[in-house]
């Protein structure tokens, strides 16, 4: 089974209150592929890069069963750089500076080798890249989930909504889901972006963990508690990573498995957390993930007598 990744590539500065770094890699289909190349391969990824783009990180990405020829090189541009810094509670952050660089004028291709895929995962992007490539692809896959933020709904609404009838799963943050509908209540935000075409919706929590809705059923997934988080750029695109790539594994789209994708998700965004960047996605082994799943299959499990 293969997976479309569409996303950015790119380098961010961050600072959280234990530490900083200058500029390191980042980007939503950065930590899309290295969370769903422990799943599945080819993971095709879609993104543009700057003349600054290290080639090692491409090295690295194609090590891991990673196609990059839908990346497009541009040779007199600087990459996209987003730097920012978080506060105490690391929920909460302030944007310090975006330069859009090459992603002004990303125009994204589907190569011929990337035709057939059976899932695509459309990153965070304008809602006018992420249209393009569900229109350029001559089979529809499997299963087509997108993520979006609070600053598409405020510049792109009407683009935003377009795409929404073209995708089968939608994944955003509480906030971004009462931003989306209006309603503060979260069951009555999900009933609501139910209507506007996916069938499947993800609420992302943060360190509060996940829902999964469809029009009849919801589940609940906590977060691994941590002692110490370090950076959480990238979670949420990790575990998006991990979710679909669990998906793209099992060649399964039922409500039941998306539930087990849930918790391989919150699994992979637990590491992504515990160090800068992508690091420690880089460091982890199978038998990592295997001893990480299981610490969520054990926090929730229990047994209970009725009646």
């Amino acid at each position: 089974m293969s997976l479309i990744a569409v996303g950015t590539m790119a380098f961010d500065a961050i600072e959280t209150p234990f530490g900083k770094t200058d500029k390191i890699i980042g980007g939503s289909a950065t930590y899309v592929a290295y969370a769903a190349s422990n799943f599945v391969k080819p993971v095709q990824q879609i993104s543009i890069v700057g003349y600054d783009y290290p080639k090692e990180e491409m090295e690295d990405l194609k090590k891991r069963g990673v196609q990059l020829e839908g990346v497009e090189m541009v040779t007199d541009k600087k990459s996209f750089f987003w730097s920012g810094r978080y506060h105490e509670d690391m929920n909460s952050r302030d944007t310090l500076i975006t330069d859009l660089n090459v992603l002004a004028d990303f125009n994204p291709k589907v190569p011929d080798s990337y035709q057939g895929a059976e899932f695509l995962m459309l990153g965070n992007l304008s809602p006018d890249v992420q249209l393009s490539v569900i229109k350029q692809l001559k089979t529809r896959p499997k299963l087509i989930v997108m993520d979006t933020m609070n600053f598409w709904m405020e510049i792109a609404m009407d683009g935003l909504k377009e795409v929404l009838k073209q995708v089968d799963m939608l994944m955003v943050n509480d906030a971004e889901a009462r931003q989306l509908t209006g309603e503060y209540s979260i069951v009555k935000a999900a009933k609501k972006i139910l209507t506007m075409g996916p069938k499947y919706l993800i609420i992302k929590k943060g360190e509060h963990g996940a829902l999964l809705f469809d029009n009849d059923s919801v589940f609940y997934a906590p977060a691994l508690p941590l002692e110490e988080v370090f950076d959480p750029t990238g979670a949420g695109d990790t575990f998006a990573g991990g979710f679909i790539g669990h998906l793209a594994k099992t060649g399964d789209i039922s409500f039941e498995n998306m539930k087990r994708a849930i918790i391989v998700g919150s699994a992979m965004a637990s590491f992504c957390v515990e160090k800068f960047g992508p690091t420690r996605l880089k460091e982890i082994t199978k038998a990592d993930i295997t001893e990480r799943i299981q610490e969520f299959k054990d926090l929730v499990s229990f047994e209970i007598e009725l009646g």
